[in-house]
């Protein structure tokens, strides 16, 4: 029983040292900067500086059409989507108290005509009569003031006419332009009335082959767009796809030969604002990054390393660092670009060292670097892997036998 209790203990302490050599090996493993940071390679290229902002698809001419006249819709000859040609019927109003109206109008006329008849033959009865002295001057004179106002009458009487027949044309609405119905706002059997403003009933985007976005940025972003800019944009139905449009007068137009972007479809715009080629490049991820032990680690001069700014206090246009050590540090190195800095880390063997740098512009991905330090080939730490992450080992009982 001894020489089985000995051959027991040996195995236990042996399953120890063997387990303890894993831990120690796993431990060691995790502190290498290889494996506990993520790493990038500093590299130069492009980089653009965009501000983004939503807005609505809409055509470039849009025409509302209305009506001059009041009735209720008799008929429909379109719909949404059709293509129309100008002069094309849209719609019909019942025309019944139009159609009495131009009837009394037209009556009317009849009867300043034969007034008009009347007057001219007084007028000439009274002109042989007066050469005869059988008239006064001034019956003379009245026959021939009968007759202007006839003729006046006739005048109006048609003029009235003319007007009614227009109205009564106007009951069969027409397209002004070719295009396409984006919109109807009336329903067969609707009253529509034409008081004091013209209702619409219709609306016609005359080309959809060109579209412009209305759209509203930030005051502060405005001031960086200008006219003839390249503007980006996407829109929800067809996610994969991005567009092409120009800025004009603060306006976004877009081609849209296939004609598949409808008014109302809402985008998502981004406006080039500054851009660079072959810029120093470091992620953002980058400036946002702070050893967990950051604090407590000395740099080569004794000195303990400029803290870091924490993941908020980096975005698109602002710098990293507040420190002022930090700033003083990366003075002098490149040309300083709208005082903008911040720090990144650079593994130097199996060491992390913090590294001063100026900032420039970013595309909310990568940011430039203008000045300091920092060069292309560097490694610099993104952050932490979920493995390396290094605490108080968790205690692992053994089983005794």
């Amino acid at each position: 029983m001894k020489q089985i209790g000995k051959i027991l203990l040996g195995v236990t302490v042996i399953a120890g040292l063997i387990g303890g050599g894993v831990w120690y090996s796993k431990q060691r493993a995790a502190q290498n900067p290889e494996t506990r940071y993520k790493l990038a390679t500093v590299e130069k290229g492009g980089v653009t500086q965009t501000v983004s902002a939503n807005g609505t698809l809409n055509p470039v001419v849009l025409i509302s059409v209305g009506t001059q006249v009041s009735g209720t819709v008799k008929k429909l000859y379109v719909d949404f989507n059709d293509k129309v040609k100008k002069g094309q019927p849209l719609l019909e109003l019942d025309d019944a108290l139009v159609s009495a109206t131009e009837r009394q109008s037209a009556a009317n006329v009849v009867n300043a005509q034969a007034t008009l008849e009347l007057a001219q033959a007084n007028e000439a009865r009274m002109k042989s009569l007066i050469a005869q002295e059988y008239v006064s001057k001034q019956e003379y004179d009245q026959s021939i003031q009968a007759l202007k106002s006839a003729r006046a009458q006739l005048a109006l009487a048609k003029a009235q006419n003319e007007r009614d027949r227009a109205n009564l044309n106007f009951t069969v609405i027409r397209s002004p332009v070719d295009g396409v119905v984006i919109d109807r706002v009336v329903d067969l059997g609707q009253t529509v009335a034409a008081s004091f403003q013209t209702p619409t009933l219709i609306k016609i985007a005359q080309d959809l082959s060109e579209m412009r976005i209305d759209t509203s940025f930030a005051e502060a972003d405005i001031g960086n767009i200008r006219e003839g800019q390249k503007a980006r944009f996407t829109v929800d139905a067809f996610p994969s796809r991005s567009f092409m449009g120009d800025v004009q007068q603060i306006r976004l137009n877009v081609a849209n030969p296939e004609q598949v972007l409808l008014p109302g479809m809402t985008a998502y715009v981004n406006i080039g604002v500054q851009k660079r080629e072959g810029a120093l490049l470091v992620p953002n991820a980058a400036l946002r990054f702070k050893p967990a032990d950051g604090g407590e680690k000395k740099s080569e001069n004794g000195q303990k390393s400029p803290s870091t700014a924490g993941p908020s206090s980096v975005g698109p246009g602002m710098g990293a660092g507040s420190d002022g050590s930090a700033a003083k540090a990366g003075a002098g190195k490149g040309k300083k670009r709208d005082g903008q800095s911040g720090t990144v880390y650079v593994l130097t063997g199996e060491e992390l060292k913090p590294v001063s740098v100026q900032l420039g512009i970013t595309d909310n991905r990568n940011t430039e670097i203008v000045g300091g330090e920092l060069k292309e080939g560097d490694r610099i730490v993104t952050g932490e892997n979920g493995s390396g992450q290094t605490g108080k080992p968790s205690s692992v009982g053994m089983r005794m036998f």
